[in-house]
């Protein structure tokens, strides 16, 4: 096999991995044989990002090739034969969609939300997504002609992507980037501690700019626990009540530290609660917490990690409570 046909054949391959991708039914078999043929060959990777950038060009300037050829007539008919005519249409398709009328396209946008302590706001998007955003929440968004982008300042949201393979879906929250294409998933950034646990579809998570780290694959039922600044990272299941259950109201940990528990309910609550000693703000929790009253929420917590309160400032500090001596 000639160089020149072992290269179409890749990227007639990684093209029709971009059609399968973007398919609505496509299923957790079709995502473990992506992973499989992007493993396969170091060429693999690059060849799909040209294919998904030819696809995206072409997607994001639709509007505009149609209005194009309606407009010009080509001068001959370009006939495309044998498995690369699929790459090489999209090629064409992107290269006319790249110089017909660019201007006729809408113009980027940015918005920012915001959320105070104890609100809850869901926000829908002009592209038809949705992001329900939990207390204490900074984000903006902005719908770019290309790609669609979300800045998470701090906070916590549960996003509902609508499908558009010319457009990804771009949350950048520290030093990682979580990419999908349309899917549904939390993602919860508070003190610099990442979390992004997915409930339909699949998403990537990978190091934004310079970050070291690996970049990492998710699939319904999977979460990921990130330290912004430490390269490694965690995944592990996660059931979707546990990700999506603040929206009704129930706070719901498997073996997370207390500190994680500590910075959301202070996104819930007026009074700060405050932990002292590193080795019980690292005791892990596991629980479902009926988000009603802050003292009753408090007492049940300090309950469950052997604690006990004491008036702080303005709110409480959680102290360990001393085994008592026979």
């Amino acid at each position: 096999m000639t160089a020149g046909s072992h290269y179409q054949d890749r990227m007639t391959e990684a093209a029709d991995w971009v059609v399968r991708l973007q398919a609505d039914d496509l299923s957790d078999v079709d995502a473990l044989a992506f992973d499989a043929w992007l493993q396969a060959d170091a060429d693999n990777a690059a060849a799909y990002d040209a294919a998904l950038s030819v696809s995206r060009e072409f997607q994001a300037n639709a509007r505009a090739v149609r209005q194009g050829l309606r407009e010009r007539r080509p001068p001959r008919t370009l006939v495309l034969r044998g498995r690369y005519g699929a790459f090489g249409a999209l090629a064409a398709a992107a290269l006319v969609a790249a110089v017909v009328v660019p201007a006729m396209l809408p113009a980027t946008s940015t918005t920012a939300y915001a959320t105070a302590t104890g609100e809850h706001r869901t926000v829908s998007l002009a592209d038809g997504s949705k992001i329900d955003l939990n207390a204490g929440t900074q984000l903006s968004v902005t719908l770019g002609r290309h790609q669609r982008q979300v800045a998470l300042a701090e906070g916590q949201a549960v996003f509902d992507v609508t499908h558009d393979a010319g457009r990804p879906f771009l949350i950048t929250a520290g030093d990682r980037t979580v990419r999908v294409v349309g899917t549904q998933f939390d993602v919860r950034r508070r003190a610099g501690h990442l979390s992004v646990t997915v409930t339909r579809g699949t998403v990537e998570v990978l190091p934004t700019g310079g970050a070291q780290g690996q970049a990492f694959r998710l699939h319904p039922g999977q979460r990921l626990e990130h330290q912004e600044g430490v390269q490694g990272a965690q995944v592990m299941a996660a059931a979707p009540e546990q990700a999506l259950g603040w929206r009704a109201g129930r706070l719901v940990y498997r073996d997370q530290p207390l500190s994680v528990v500590v910075a959301d309910l202070n996104a819930q609550f007026a009074k700060p609660i405050r932990v002292a000693d590193p080795a019980l703000a690292a005791t892990p929790v596991s629980g479902v917490f009926i988000v009603d009253s802050e003292d009753a929420v408090v007492r049940r917590l300090a309950l469950l990690v052997s604690a006990h309160t004491i008036p702080s400032g303005d709110g409480v500090t959680l102290l360990r409570s001393e085994t008592p001596k026979r």
